[in-house]
């Protein structure tokens, strides 16, 4: 096994005003110099102005990374501060207003004009996480063995249950909003790499897509680095709960790059559960009940998850990632994003305005993305985990 399987991180975040705890549509040159200055070469453009996004080095170990994502929150966070502005990660922000402003750059333009207000309504954010894989193993086998376990990821990041300023009724609105897009849910049903660049041959050919990125989907194999790159998860809040999962989807793929025939197993049925599975943790995140294939009765996050340990703890102890099962229970036992932002507003609903209630959401965001402490010593136990 090998301990130094590289990865890399990308995390979006939403730019926000302290004051009125919404986004400015147009932050000052001014503030977008403060985040490339704190980010260097790591900066990278997203698709509205109010947002930033960082693009990690390579890392070799998830001491490096964890090093790494502390640093860039805490920095951007100081940066921001004499602006009267704060750092939110989340998959949606809680008061998204629809006049915020494109990113100038040529790709972003492309896509709003490809694909109108599905672009403008697309207002979100994403945890995404680079692992490398040999060049002597077939990218899309690979792919198919993790497919059927996504849904899991999604539950435990769920931090989007609202959109524009009202409670959408789902844990990962996010997930919902990007089925608006074309090729950006579960990817088609592709035996082997050989077949993925057939379709991707044909989609260029006949001018679907630009590029061949331009397949969104929450799994696939990069088209710029020998990597599968994992795409379903909302961005998180604590820092703590996006390393979690950074380590849980490195575990996985090294499980299935040391397995003799990755995906040989994935078939139309895998593929119609992982449909299915991937609804259920949108709609309801960890409190879903899960379709496990060849079982009669579904599964609740806790079954699903001791069921992950048994398929990959021993993957996870090579790679000195044995807590990480330890490390997804508390996610369950405290809730996600998802769970906590409900909570408060409902708690917020008994005495405030909508309104109100969403700043206090808001407030309580910045503050587990700066790294504070829960602003609300009752709010784990609301949330009866």
């Amino acid at each position: 096994m090998n301990r130094r399987l590289k990865f890399g991180i990308e995390e979006e975040y939403f730019i926000t005003d302290l004051q009125t705890r919404c986004m400015p549509a147009h932050p000052s040159e001014a503030v977008v110099a403060a985040c490339r200055a704190e980010l260097g070469k790591h900066y990278a453009h997203e698709m509205f102005q109010c947002q930033v996004e960082m693009a990690s080095p390579i890392f070799s170990n998830m001491a490096e990374a964890t090093d790494y994502l502390a640093q860039v929150r805490s920095g951007l966070v100081r940066r921001l501060a004499p602006h009267g502005l704060g750092l939110l990660s989340a998959g949606s922000h809680p008061m998204a207003t629809p006049d915020l402003q494109p990113t100038d750059e040529l790709h972003f333009q492309q896509l709003f004009d490809d694909y109108q207000r599905v672009a403008r309504r697309s207002v979100l954010s994403g945890l995404h996480v680079h692992v490398e894989v040999p060049v002597d193993r077939d990218r899309v086998r690979v792919m198919n063995e993790l497919l059927p376990w996504l849904p899991m990821l999604l539950a435990l990041s769920t931090s989007s249950p609202f959109w524009n300023g009202a409670y959408s009724g789902f844990s990962s609105y996010r997930q919902t909003a990007c089925d608006e897009w074309p090729r950006m849910g579960v990817p088609e049903y592709f035996p082997d790499e050989a077949a993925f660049s057939s379709y991707v041959d044909l989609l260029m050919r006949t001018g679907s897509i630009r590029q061949a990125s331009d397949c969104w989907w929450i799994l696939r194999p990069s088209s710029h680095y020998p990597t599968l790159e994992l795409r379903i998860c909302d961005a998180c809040p604590r820092v703590e709960d996006a390393l979690c999962l950074v380590s849980l989807f490195r575990v996985m793929v090294a499980y299935a790059i040391a397995h003799p025939q990755p995906g040989a197993h994935y078939s139309p049925m895998s593929y119609w559960i992982l449909k299915e599975n991937r609804w259920r943790a949108k709609r309801h995140g960890i409190l879903a009940e899960f379709i496990a294939e060849g079982q009669v009765q579904p599964m609740l996050i806790g079954e699903w998850l001791t069921l992950a340990e048994q398929t990959f703890g021993e993957t996870a102890a090579e790679l000195g990632a044995q807590d990480v099962f330890k490390q997804a229970r508390r996610i369950v036992q405290e809730g996600t994003s998802a769970d906590r932002q409900i909570v408060l507003y409902e708690q917020g609903l008994l005495g405030d305005s909508t309104q109100q209630a969403l700043s206090r959401v808001v407030d309580q965001l910045l503050s587990e993305t700066a790294g504070m402490p829960v602003a609300d010593p009752t709010l784990q136990q609301a949330a009866g985990v």
